[in-house]
């Protein structure tokens, strides 16, 4: 735990702020119910628990630390274990909702959360994680704000909200992220989104300008022409799968699941894809279309657009579809174990200070379990790690 704080207390500055995080990460790794800052007082420090209290709203709500440089120093520190347990596979981005009461909170609003399933009133936060075949860690983290907020001064006034911080779509959120990503270096990987971002054209043409590969879910309305005739017929995806035979779909399994294996019938073809302005087609356009049939449903039900190579294979292209479930698993684990949504506080600010600390202790979670500890008492074993002891790299045990 020293080596721990002792690292991401170098991204802090000074001595105080070590300090505070230090204890603050602790309340979030210990077990309990609750990890609102007044729960985690309580438990760090039952005898001053109120004057604790004041210390992490200090800290969280107002203090002047790097969200961005606490999250990468958070990254830093289970490098070696996430590269010792293989290659990166992906760059998985997703959204996640944080329900709430009342309409103070910073972004709430009634918007659609797919961890409640429907339309509530909630934050929704943009996030990216990092999957080996082993592992996955969340790097990010950015909360989506509404149109409403973005055109209430008052609002964003009382929240503490960058004046300069403008209205983006998730999908543009998403495109900031990897910019910071590319920038730090972090080891580039395809792009795994759902629907909610594949079918988004500016974000696809993004990701080809910036050289970055992606598999990207999309409706089953979205349409495309076959073959490389631009003047072919427009057909939806969903169109397009049902005038296919049988013979077309092979089955491939992509991952041993809790109740055996996953496993479907999918089949492949090239595709040209309307431009975004919809005026005719580009030659940089021309995607695979990668169509699952799942057994027992009566026709193909699931559709992605990939830019990968042309002889990328088809069980790959699968793997990678699918390994967007590993961000699910993040979420749980945060949600449940680290306090992720428990954060009660209503600035901007604070939110993105919780989250940074909530990445950090799930850093050093991710690394002592993969070395075979097990910190603070903590059973953290949704993480999942291999099932070989993974030392990092350079050290004197692994040399």
């Amino acid at each position: 735990m020293g080596e721990f704080t002792a690292h991401i207390g170098r991204a802090l500055g000074s001595l105080p702020q070590r300090k505070r995080f230090a204890q603050y990460a602790l309340g979030l790794l210990l077990p309990g119910e609750r990890k609102s800052m007044e729960p985690l007082a309580s438990r760090i420090d039952p005898e001053h628990a109120m004057a604790r209290f004041k210390t992490f709203q200090h800290f969280i709500g107002c203090a002047e630390w790097s969200d961005h440089a606490v999250r990468r120093a958070a990254f830093a520190l289970a490098r070696p274990v996430i590269e010792a347990s293989g290659p990166v596979l992906a760059w998985i981005f997703d959204d996640t909702g944080f329900l709430k009461q009342g309409k103070h909170s910073v972004f709430v609003h009634r918007q659609y959360s797919g961890t409640a399933g429907k339309v509530c009133n909630c934050q929704v936060a943009v996030s990216m994680s990092l999957a080996t075949e082993a592992l996955s860690m969340p790097l990010d983290y950015e909360l989506y704000m509404p149109e409403s907020w973005a055109n209430d001064p008052e609002r964003r006034l009382e929240a503490k909200v960058p004046s300069d911080l403008p209205f983006r779509t998730k999908p543009e959120i998403a495109l900031d992220i990897i910019d910071r990503a590319l920038a730090d270096g972090i080891p580039v990987a395809p792009v795994v989104v759902d629907s909610g971002y594949g079918d988004n054209g500016p974000f696809r043409a993004a990701l080809d300008l910036l050289g970055l590969e992606y598999v990207a879910e999309i409706k089953a309305k979205t349409t495309v022409v076959v073959g490389d005739d631009p003047s072919g017929p427009t057909l939806s995806v969903q169109q397009m799968a049902a005038s296919l035979s049988a013979g077309a779909f092979r089955r491939v399994t992509w991952r041993e699941g809790t109740k055996g294996k996953m496993t479907a019938r999918f089949a492949t073809r090239r595709v040209l894809v309307p431009s975004d302005e919809g005026r005719g087609f580009r030659a940089d356009t021309k995607l695979t279309l990668l169509i699952e049939w799942a057994d027992g449903a009566s026709a193909p039900s699931k559709f992605w657009l990939a830019n990968l190579p042309k002889h990328t294979s088809r069980k790959r292209l699968v793997r990678l579809a699918h390994i967007r479930w590993r961000v699910e698993r993040d979420y749980e684990d945060l949600k449940q174990e680290l306090g992720l949504d428990h954060y009660e506080g209503r600035g901007y600010v604070g939110w993105n200070h919780h989250v940074s600390v909530c990445l950090a202790a799930f850093a050093f979670l991710l690394r002592e379990n993969a070395l075979g500890f097990s910190p603070c008492g903590a059973d953290f074993q949704r993480l999942r790690p291999p099932t070989r002891k993974v030392r990092p790299r350079g050290s004197a045990a692994a040399a």
